[in-house]
């Protein structure tokens, strides 16, 4: 079981949806902790590929790497934190409703603190993603269906 779970429905395909969710550079505009990705491996993306993210946490910028453990386009992403004080564990799921007009994304995280991480996982960490976690996922539905994206 998860830490944490949320779902909303999104006026745009799942591959819309896959297409924008999965492109790294697009969390700082919908993820309110992140304040830059950038891929550390190249060519093309799936399992084993890593990113490097640097959030803010509490009064902090704390920088992680994370690696592909699932990459099933357009339906499923799996994510494993392999460094940093706080270790994320992302499920990220897009399932097709209305014929494929319209997908539900689903969101799983869960977390392990090391070293300090430990501290700031109680105290910091799951009240912020309490908070944010809902407030990321329809700032993600207002951008793909009325933004940029």
């Amino acid at each position: 079981m998860s830490d944490f779970r949320e779902s909303i429905d999104i006026d745009r395909s799942p591959e819309d949806v896959w297409d924008y969710v999965v492109d790294f550079s697009h969390l700082p505009d919908w993820q309110a902790s992140a304040v830059s990705a950038q891929s550390l491996t190249e060519g093309p993306v799936g399992v084993g590929s890593r990113v490097r993210v640097v959030r803010h946490i509490g009064r902090r910028e704390i920088p992680m790497t994370m690696e592909y453990t699932e990459y099933d386009p357009p339906h499923a992403w799996a994510l494993q934190g392999v460094d940093g004080p706080i270790r994320g564990h992302v499920h990220g799921e897009i399932d097709p409703i209305d014929d494929g007009r319209h997908s539900r994304l689903t969101i799983e995280l869960d977390f392990e603190g090391k070293g300090i991480g430990k501290v700031l996982l109680p105290l910091v960490v799951r009240p912020q993603i309490r908070k944010e976690l809902p407030h990321n996922e329809r700032t993600l539905k207002e951008r793909l269906e009325h933004g940029v994206a």
